[in-house]
């Protein structure tokens, strides 16, 4: 893989991880005694009337909701660029060849090459 392809994906995942850390502290806090990657949603107190406390409890359970999947996508990210600084980004785990370009623009993250992520998946 050439040295400017590199530097684009790592780039990409730099400004991913940027954002999904803006988007996740729109509602919610990093977990001061957890990793990096972990955030504890906020509740917000809107009101004391029925109604209101009804939008809390509605809002709150779909902030958790997009947390975890935030999460899950920041803890990606930061796997991938952890692989950068271990020299193995753009390697699949499982064969050791060499993930095709088309498939890291598509999915920066992706550890596994097509080949076997459809034997994974068992599509072949």
């Amino acid at each position: 893989m050439n040295q400017q392809f590199l530097e684009k994906m790592k780039t990409t995942l730099e400004e991913e991880k940027n954002r999904l850390t803006t988007e996740l502290s729109k509602f919610a806090h990093r977990n001061p005694k957890a990793k990096e990657t972990e955030f504890e949603t906020d509740f917000q107190n809107i009101g004391d009337k029925e109604d209101e406390n009804a939008s809390e409890v509605a809002s709150f359970s779909d902030n958790l909701s997009l947390e975890e999947e935030l999460e899950k996508a920041l803890r990606d990210v930061e796997s991938a660029l952890k692989m950068f600084d271990g020299g193995t980004y753009g390697t699949c785990k499982y064969c050791g060849q060499e993930i095709d370009e088309r498939r890291l623009e598509a999915r920066p993250t992706s550890t596994s090459c097509i080949q076997c992520k459809k034997t994974l998946t068992q599509e072949v």
